[in-house]
């Protein structure tokens, strides 16, 4: 794993990462926090507030995110949950006009790396 436990992560703000969602526990180590690593093929940083809108629209490129998986303890998404997405799917998303709001405290500064601060504040929850 390369991640360090003890670390404190930063989000796009430039502070402590928050916590995106702990019901349903989200997070690539399903610990509430969108940081990623090597392991993380999908960079899951983007804490993100599910809608309708979005999860048709991500169910339709392939990733089903509303339908229970029980195998994975999985209770599916519905509107209103937030989840750490993929930031390229959400820029896919954005890109076709259906990116759900997203939490600047709570996604991580890696976001940067992919999209500016500017558009990310065009979907703010706060």
């Amino acid at each position: 794993m390369d991640v360090d436990k003890g670390l404190k992560h930063i989000n796009v703000l430039g502070t402590v990462l928050e916590s995106c969602c702990t019901d349903p526990m989200t997070g690539y180590w399903r610990d509430g926090l969108c940081r990623t690593a090597t392991e993380d093929q999908g960079t899951h940083v983007v804490c993100a507030v599910m809608t309708q809108e979005f999860l048709d629209y991500t169910k339709s490129r392939g990733n089903d995110l509303s339908t229970p998986i029980a195998a994975f303890n999985f209770p599916g998404l519905k509107p209103g949950d937030q989840w750490c997405l993929c930031i390229l799917r959400w820029l896919e998303a954005h890109k076709a006009g259906v990116a759900p709001l997203v939490n600047l405290y709570a996604t991580d500064v890696t976001a940067l790396k992919f999209t500016t601060l500017d558009v990310l504040n065009k979907y703010t929850t706060s």
